[in-house]
């Protein structure tokens, strides 16, 4: 079988039907991004919009896995090396404020436990409250302001003396 090339179409003769027919064939389909030039010349390149598209396309694809490996890789990293932020998302509000007091010498004012937590200062005073009734805190005013306290970190001015026990 030969093959003769004229410009976008190929006419294809076999040896045993030369001279009866010969079947013409479109070629731009099957050979898109190469051209033969002719006979015995190397294959040139061909930019069609669809290449540059398909190219583009399978870049975007690399860059987006790329970027995925990476995005994986460092949630990884930051979940080893922020392990406390993780197990403050399990704990209750009045166990979070528990918490926070008790990073914090077992004192605070309540003005800094509002700015401290995402919530409003009315929560934040009935959290307190309620923790208050249950005698896990202590809040003791000065002036404007609350202190709060875990038992035990109380000033010791804001304490009752002991009294001596009688015999």
């Amino acid at each position: 079988m030969t093959s003769q090339f004229h410009g976008s179409a190929t006419t294809l003769v076999s040896p045993e039907t030369a001279g009866i027919e010969s079947v013409t064939t479109d070629i731009s389909i099957w050979s898109a991004p190469f051209v033969a030039a002719g006979v015995g010349h190397p294959a040139q390149l061909e930019w069609s919009p669809h290449i540059a598209a398909l190219l583009g396309i399978l870049g975007l694809a690399l860059l987006g896995g790329v970027l995925v490996v990476r995005n994986r890789l460092g949630s990884r990293d930051s979940f080893s090396a922020d392990s406390s932020t993780h197990t403050e998302e399990f704990l209750t509000d009045r166990e979070q404020v528990q918490q926070l007091i008790q990073d914090n010498g077992g004192r605070m004012k309540q003005s800094r436990i509002v700015d401290s937590v995402d919530w409003s200062k009315a929560k934040v005073s009935r959290l307190l409250a309620e923790l208050e009734e249950e005698g896990r805190i202590t809040k003791l005013r000065l002036g404007r302001e609350n202190l709060v306290c875990l038992p035990g970190h109380e000033p010791t001015a804001s304490q009752s003396p002991e009294r001596p026990t009688s015999e």
